[in-house]
């Protein structure tokens, strides 16, 4: 069975719109694709061949909320969000309030899943692999918690508290997805005491980053270049 193609890119020097636009606009085009594929009265092979793609992305500071989100878990107003210099944004993805920003790698997989598997639970779960994955790569042990999305490492003999390394929301059309994931490299944390990450309220749980988890900065290009491989590996896919 011939592996499906990914095409792989940093996307670097764009705002969140633009980011925003520009993956809406592949995945549109994937979903066009399909509903070409599927008239019998168009020829495939006079179809554009239009490839899934993997997009990381460093964004500038910016809040989004997901469609299942409450705008109480923005903890700004619109004058501070102003002064702080950081963006809010309403999206089309599953989830509540997130952060990103420089340090983090954002992901977007724009997959058509028709052409990996057709099961949103598996899709998750694989993103979340991919980021234990990873993580086992500096010495951590990445865990999932029953109940929530995302990726967490344990409490341990600094810390007693679960702590969230990955955030993930995706949204899913015609089984074409997009949005992703959001994975905290070397980010600064204290915008998460901003907001209600996740929209969770518990003590016993709080977010971290891989430079807070190791004592030092990790290379955000040397993370991409593992989580990529990862993701091939997992996902089975060819990179071109």
């Amino acid at each position: 069975m011939t592996q499906p193609k990914v095409h792989f890119q940093w996307v670097k020097g764009l705002t969140y719109q633009e980011v925003w636009d520009f993956q809406t606009g592949i995945h549109k085009q994937l979903v066009e694709r399909k509903l070409q594929k599927r008239d019998w009265a168009e020829s495939e092979k006079n179809l554009k061949d239009q490839k899934n793609q993997l997009i990381f992305c460093e964004h500038s500071p910016v809040f989004t909320l997901g469609k299942s989100g409450s705008i109480n878990h923005l903890l700004l107003t619109d004058a501070e969000l102003a002064t702080g210099h950081i963006e809010f944004f309403k999206i089309n993805r599953g989830g509540d309030i997130t952060y990103h920003g420089p340090g983090q790698i954002t992901g977007y997989p724009i997959f058509d899943l028709d052409e990996f598997f057709t099961d949103v639970h598996k899709y998750v779960r694989m993103i979340e692999e991919a980021i234990i994955q990873v993580l086992a790569l500096y010495g951590l042990k990445g865990e999932r918690i029953d109940s929530y999305t995302g990726v967490w490492l344990p409490p341990n003999e600094t810390s007693d508290q679960y702590r969230k390394i990955c955030a993930i929301g995706v949204h899913l059309s015609r089984w074409v997805s997009m949005h992703g994931f959001a994975f905290n490299i070397n980010t600064d944390l204290d915008y998460f005491n901003k907001i209600i990450p996740c929209g969770i309220v518990d003590e016993n749980k709080t977010v971290t980053s891989l430079a807070k988890e190791l004592g030092r900065e990790v290379p955000l290009q040397e993370v991409g270049e593992k989580l990529v491989s990862v993701f091939a590996d997992l996902f089975e896919f060819e990179l071109v």
